[in-house]
């Protein structure tokens, strides 16, 4: 019998919730206030704090880009710099928007394995200093970390902790691109309050796309002493949404009832099913370990092309000496189904 066909390019690929749609079917049954002034986003308030333990605010915008420049360009001058892993989604796969919302600030690459920095390496990046006087230098003005990482990992409560202290020793603030914070959650068994404000995060990325909405993305304030500037710039760059309510409205069912945190769950614990079922194979090896919803691979180009004529969809960085390097991503979709049919494939092969 036929598989269907299995797209783990990205979580990006998944649907919706059903509870999602059928939250955006009344908001598009209900005349409703634009602009936010509405039902929906005043619960999402309220929901977000229930959430986060914690008072704040939250906006929804357009896209995980402009969620991640907006909150930056807020805490940072145009003289600016962000401090950030090399590979994080704000250097690599955002076309310079972070600069271009703040004006010119620049971005300060780090390394670090496993797609994540460390607070002693923070630390000795902004402790080092040089003749020359301050005002010829771009000033630090924030730290940037993503949870769960581009490599799939996740930053542990005492890291965070860590990096938020040497952020406060030299006056910085802490953004979190949390555009796969639901997953960062479930692998950990932390609350949300534990991995962002009460570890010192500033403002967070928080995004919903990737894990049950059509089309959500917000930023969260911690501080909420930023934002009036941020609802200027939200408008002025063109993200203040007239029928603010349809963004609200799939937010809302989303973190009601742990619902965010229970998909996440499901889709890691795919991921670890996967990854474990792959790594027996003759011939397969993970580049990083498997803590989220990510995996990352080298594999024979056999077992690619294998696994590409069943119909199993998958990034990867071309092939080098016979091997391929791929990127495989579950979701809350994701089947225990469609997790034998990958692994009996790559096993045949």
């Amino acid at each position: 019998m036929e598989h269907r066909p299995i797209n783990l390019a990205s979580d990006n690929t998944a649907g919706a919730h059903p509870e999602v749609m059928r939250a955006l079917a009344d908001a598009a049954a209900t005349p409703a206030m634009p602009y936010g002034d509405d039902p929906w986003t005043a619960r999402l308030q309220e929901r977000a704090a229930a959430a986060f333990e914690h008072p704040l605010a939250i906006y929804p915008v357009g896209t995980g880009t402009a969620a991640n420049a907006l909150a930056l360009a807020t805490l940072v001058p145009s003289w600016g710099v962000v401090l950030c892993h090399h590979a994080a989604h704000v250097e690599e796969d955002e076309c310079a928007a972070p600069e271009f919302y703040s004006g010119g600030a620049k971005l300060a690459l780090m390394d670090g394995e496993n797609g994540r920095i460390s607070a002693d390496s923070l630390a000795a990046r902004l402790d080092f200093a040089t003749p020359a006087p301050r005002v010829h230098r771009a000033q630090p003005a924030a730290v940037s970390i993503t949870q769960s990482t581009e490599s799939g990992t996740v930053y542990g409560l005492d890291e965070v902790r860590d990096i938020s202290a040497v952020c406060r020793q030299h006056g910085l603030a802490l953004h979190m691109d949390g555009a796969r914070l639901a997953n960062a959650v479930a692998a950990l068994g932390c609350s949300p309050a534990d991995i962002t404000w009460r570890s010192g995060v500033d403002v967070l990325s928080l995004g919903a796309t990737k894990n049950g909405a059509l089309c959500a993305e917000t930023v969260v304030f911690f501080d909420t002493g930023l934002c009036d500037e941020f609802e200027f710039r939200r408008k002025r760059g063109g993200h203040l949404f007239s029928k603010m309510r349809f963004a609200s409205a799939q937010m809302v069912p989303w973190l009601e009832e742990g619902r965010w945190i229970r998909l996440a769950e499901h889709a890691n614990r795919m991921a670890v099913e996967l990854a474990d079922g792959l790594a027996g194979i003759p011939g397969i090896t993970l580049q990083f370990p498997v803590e989220t919803n990510m995996i990352f691979l080298d594999l024979p180009v056999a077992t690619s092309g294998a696994l590409a004529r069943a119909g199993c969809l998958f990034y990867s960085w071309g092939e080098r000496d016979g091997r391929v390097s791929a990127r495989l991503v579950t979701s809350f979709e994701t089947t225990r189904e469609d997790v034998a049919h990958v692994i009996d494939t790559a096993r045949a092969g």
